[in-house]
């Protein structure tokens, strides 16, 4: 397994390689690439196979010390087999090597995954809120 990162767009392979896993997670990439284009310091995270993109990570800069982790998921016939840990840990890698103090996640009780994952490698649940959905959505953040 090989993992890159991005600090811009990617190009249009591994784009649609992130998006593919994106739409199968969350069905909705429609707006995705829009919303990248805003975020400041972007940083994606790409895991692939043979030059497949099997799982990703994005996030950007919320201020000089908080870093947000945005986005992530793992291709479903590659889970279960440490992606989705190795994307955080380079992900947590270069925010301790660019100097960044805090990382913060969010994610809700139907992608247990995550939240166990982000547990497990040392978040702390901070807050919790009902989002425009009416799901409740937790707050995660970890001192790196």
């Amino acid at each position: 397994m090989d993992i890159s990162y991005f600090t811009d767009l990617p190009d249009n392979e591994i784009m649609t390689g992130i998006l593919q896993i994106h739409e199968g997670i969350f069905q909705d990439s429609s707006i995705m690439v829009k919303k990248m284009e805003n975020k400041r310091n972007l940083l994606i995270h790409v895991a692939s196979i043979n030059s497949k993109v099997v799982g990703y990570k994005i996030g950007y800069e919320i201020s000089n010390e908080k870093f947000y982790s945005w986005l992530g998921g793992v291709d479903t016939t590659f889970r279960n087999l440490g992606i989705a840990t190795k994307l955080m840990e380079k992900q947590h890698q270069y925010l301790i090597d660019k100097g960044y103090k805090i990382v913060q996640t969010k994610t809700k009780n139907k992608w247990r995954q995550m939240l166990i994952l982000n547990i497990k490698n040392g978040f702390n649940i901070m807050d919790t809120y009902i989002d425009k959905n009416g799901e409740i959505k937790i707050i995660l953040e970890k001192n790196l």
